[in-house]
């Protein structure tokens, strides 16, 4: 069995995949890739099913050594890095990936034709950073085991990979309490705060009513989000527009939509047949 060695993980490198569903009620959150889009493009160029484990680096990449042949894809944000990015790329026995900086977007994936074979927890290879269900983030010296779970042939380069700007629209369904909120949160924008995580993007702006929040200032849920308690939800992120939630940094500006969930539907069907594309 083959293996990367992690010679330096960066900022924060942790193993993902779709996520663990149906823990709610024991508090477990489903965690999984904060870009999905990004994390099953990379997983279908190199042949694997949709939900292998891949790698999730955020913000500064990170450096990793291969054992062996390997065929590996590198999707999401525009990170400085050896190899292209979008593509199938064969890596030769000792090869190093190096993937710097991001200069847009937040996170960058490396997936892995035959997948990273972790232990999986509750159904899912997925490491919730702010409980430790699953791992931890990846040190210096980690060693990480490839599987063999290969499904198909590795695919053509990507055509048309979405791309994150510094100013990120995202487009809303009415959430259960719209009713209670005007049309603040769709009249302004809003930076995205420092403090924000795989918990929740804090965002500063415009204040919404005091029922948000103490500030009144709005937060997006994100895939650590808890599972019980919770401010009243004015919108709803469309599920298409999940992979530009992924990939927002500090200081980026977000815009809210209103949108149909038939208008929604749409252009969730026009993002899988992308996908699929490929």
């Amino acid at each position: 069995m083959s293996r990367i060695h992690v010679v330096a993980p960066g900022f924060l490198t942790t193993v993902q995949d779709l996520g663990r569903f149906g823990y709610a009620h024991f508090g477990v959150s489903p965690s999984g890739a904060a870009d999905p889009l990004a994390l099953r493009a990379g997983n279908l160029l190199v042949g694997n099913a949709e939900n292998a484990p891949a790698l999730e680096m955020t913000l500064t990449g990170g450096e990793f050594s291969f054992e062996g042949a390997a065929v590996i894809a590198l999707t999401g944000a525009d990170f400085a890095s050896s190899v292209p990015m979008w593509q199938p790329v064969e890596i030769r026995p000792g090869e190093t990936v190096r993937s710097g900086p991001t200069s847009n977007g937040a996170r960058c994936y490396l997936s892995v034709r035959g997948g990273l074979d972790v232990p999986l927890v509750m159904g899912s290879a997925s490491v919730h950073v702010m409980t430790g269900v699953g791992g931890r983030p990846l040190r210096r010296g980690d060693v990480l085991p490839i599987g063999d779970r290969a499904v198909r042939r590795p695919r053509k380069p990507a055509q048309g990979p979405p791309v994150h700007q510094w100013e990120a629209c995202l487009r809303a369904t009415a959430g259960p309490q719209a009713r209670w909120f005007g049309d603040e949160l769709y009249g302004a924008g809003y930076l995205v705060n420092e403090e924000s995580n795989r918990m929740g993007i804090r965002l500063k702006g415009p204040a919404l009513p005091s029922l948000v929040g103490p500030d009144g200032q709005p937060i997006v849920l994100f895939v650590e989000h808890q599972t019980t308690g919770g401010y009243p939800k004015p919108a709803n992120v469309i599920s298409a527009d999940f992979w530009r939630l992924g990939q927002l940094r500090p200081r980026d500006l977000v815009r809210f939509e209103r949108i149909t969930m038939e208008g929604a539907l749409a252009l969730l069907q026009e993002q899988e047949k992308w996908l699929y594309s490929l």
